[in-house]
This record gives C-alpha cells, structure tokens and sequence, in this order.
C-alpha cells in the first residue's frame, strides 16, 4: 500500500508539468510569430518608403527642373533688356544727332533758296553778261556751277540724312516694340516662376508634415550624401594622377594650391546669414527621424552673391545633382575641396581658376527642405570637416 501511495503521489506531483512545457512552446511560438509579423511590416514598410521616396522627391526635383528652366530663361530675358537697352541708347543718340544735322542742313537750304528767290531768274544771267573780259566770264561761269553743284550736294544731303533719320526711327520704334515684347514675357516667366515656387512650397510642406514622406526624403538625402563621397572620392583620385603626372614631368604639382590649410579659422564666408543646419547628425524634433549633415547650411534670399573662400580650381559643377540641387566644387589643393550647394545659379565653369572671394554663383533653394539657403562642406579627401571650424 506504501508503494501505491507513492506512485500515485509522484504521479500527482508530475502531472502540472506538462501544461508548463506546452505553455512555454506556445509562448515561443508566439514571440517568433511577433518577429515575424514585425520583419513583414518593415518590409512593408521600406516597400512603402521606397514609393513615397520615388513619389515625393520626384515631384520636387521635376518642379526643381522647371524653376531651373524658367530661371534661364527670365536671366536671358534680362541680358537681352539689357543689350536691347544698349541698343536703343545708341540709337537715340544717333537721331538725335541726324536730327540735329538735318536741321542745320535744312536751315542752310533755306537761306539759300530764299536768296535765289530774291536774285530772280534773272539775276545770273546780270552776272555773266556784267563781265568785262571773256576771262572773267569764264570765271564767273565757273563759280556758277561750282555753286550750283554745291545746291545740288546740299539738296542731296538734306535728303540722305532725312532718309537716315526716318530708318533711325524705324529702328527705333522696332527696338521698342522688342523691348516690349521682352516686358512681357518677363512677366509671364515671372507668374511662371511664382507658380513654381508655389508648388514647390506646397510640395516641401507636405513632406515636412508627412512622416513617410519625410523618412523618404531623409533616405534620398543620405542617397545624395553617399553619392557625394564617391564624387569625391573620384575627384581625389583624378588629382593624385594629375599630380603624379606633373611630377613625372618635372612641373608644380598643384599650381592652384593655396596653402589651404594654414587657412583654418580665417578663411571668409561664402555669404552672410543666419546658420539654420550646423555640422553632424540633425534630429527632426517632429519625427524624430535623424539626417546626416555633412556642412552647414546658411540662409540667405535667392539670389545672392556665393563667392568662394579660398583661391583653386573649379572641378565639379552639376545643375541637379539630388538633394543638393546645383552644386559647385573646388579644388584647392593637398586634397581640400569646397562644395557649395542649392544654389539658383553657376557662374563658373569646370576648369576654371578662381580667386579668394571670387563670385561662383548665385544663392538658392534647389533641392533644399530647409528653404532659401547655402549648403556649405569643407572636405579633406572624402573626409567631411566642420565649416565653422575653418570660417572666421
């Protein structure tokens, strides 16, 4: 009976075993069904990202493009203002002076018929017949022609220069009918552009407020930035080859060099403005989505002047390259360059020489979630450094 009543008291301690062991497979089955159920929506979720990036920044950058276009063409408008301005001056000064001469000639004219008037037909044929001498008639005969021929010349310049005066005019009023028709296509590029920067604006608002679209846009920055790097990457590679090139050679291996880097804490800002975006990563206190920062970015209206901040070499220029917009890079020698971003318009081409504080282009919004503003990096290699650590 002992023994009974031990096997059935071990049997009894035993028996809740098993719902434990069932229970603990079945929470096990569920965390890895939780994990998978998250591993699905993150794909989903990056599938999603994914379109909203191609959907969001799309509509940016083709919006971008044609502000970049319309810009074009309203800055070519104004360089034919101002050589149609030039053109009208000069055509103004040259009636006025035709005018003027006409006036002369036309009073000289005058006198002159208002003589003959008053000497009557008869008046020339006195002066021959008054003659004492055939010698003297032959002079006076002379004199004759010789100021007939001078009424003829007087006559014929009074109107060639009417002539001169009347296709001056002409040109005149052609000059002004362009000038007019270059008002008002001003003025249509111009409602143009505001409706472009309207639709930009409602554009960058929409990927401000929407998390997807901002994670997007966040993801298509670092896109650009790791595009960058390789850009960057490629161009200190074309410079070591140009430097061993002139070594072989025997020629100055960086002419363009400015001993960039004693210039640490002094060299001067591409423009003055407000520093709205400061070096490293940046934490969007909406989303709490963080973005790399490889500059600064100073704000600035559109428009303004961007000058470089040390003398060197144009070596990149792109006008959509990404989230940076329009961009310039230079070369200054012992692998440091500058990269100027955003900008609404280069001035400078690759190749090019510049100097400290030389104008390269003109401040914008291209590519930019941040507004009007320069985006502004210092690099050493690939190596991104702190602009404020090099600006005075």
């Amino acid at each position: 009976m002992k023994r009974i009543a031990a096997v059935l008291l071990m049997l009894a301690l035993a028996a809740p075993a098993w719902p434990q062991t069932d229970s603990l497979e079945s929470a096990k089955r569920a965390e890895l069904e939780e994990i998978r159920r998250q591993a699905r929506e993150k794909r989903d979720a990056a599938t999603r990202l994914k379109g909203q990036e191609s959907q969001a920044m799309g509509q940016l950058r083709r919006t971008e493009r044609q502000l970049n276009l319309t810009r074009k063409r309203l800055s070519q408008l104004r360089r034919r203002r101002q050589n149609l301005d030039l053109q009208l001056e000069v055509t103004r000064l040259d009636l006025q002076r035709n005018l003027q001469a006409l006036s002369e000639q036309r009073a000289r004219l005058g006198r002159r018929l208002r003589s003959m008037y008053k000497l009557g037909p008869a008046g020339e044929l006195e002066y021959l017949l008054s003659t004492q001498s055939f010698a003297q008639l032959l002079t006076r005969w002379d004199f004759l022609v010789m100021v007939a021929e001078q009424d003829r010349q007087l006559l014929v310049d009074v109107t060639n220069r009417k002539e001169t005066v009347e296709t001056l005019q002409h040109r005149l009023q052609g000059h002004l009918d362009q000038v007019q028709a270059t008002a008002l296509q001003t003025t249509t590029e111009n409602r143009r552009l505001a409706a472009q920067r309207s639709a930009r604006r409602g554009t960058v608002r929409e990927i401000q407020t929407q998390r997807e679209a901002f994670e997007a846009a966040a993801a298509e920055l670092e896109k650009t930035a790791r595009a960058i790097q390789g850009l960057l990457a490629h161009l200190e590679r074309k410079r070591r080859e140009e430097a061993d090139r002139a070594r072989a050679q025997g020629q100055p291996v960086t002419p363009y060099s400015s001993d960039f880097a004693r210039g640490q804490g002094a060299l001067d800002w591409p423009l003055r403005g407000e520093v709205v975006g400061r070096f490293g990563p940046e934490r969007n206190p909406r989303f709490n989505v963080v973005t790399p920062n490889n500059g600064i970015d100073i704000a600035a209206p559109i428009g303004t002047a961007v000058r470089a901040v040390a003398k060197g070499r144009v070596d990149y220029t792109a006008e959509d390259y990404g989230t940076y917009g329009q961009i310039v890079i230079l070369n200054h020698g012992d692998s440091y360059y500058t990269l100027y971003a955003h900008l609404s318009e280069i001035l400078v081409s690759v190749g090019q020489q510049v100097t400290s504080g030389q104008v390269i282009g003109r401040s914008g919004d291209t590519g930019s979630l941040k507004g009007a503003v320069l985006h502004f990096e210092v690099r050493r290699g690939g190596t991104a450094l702190n602009p404020q650590d090099w600006l005075q």
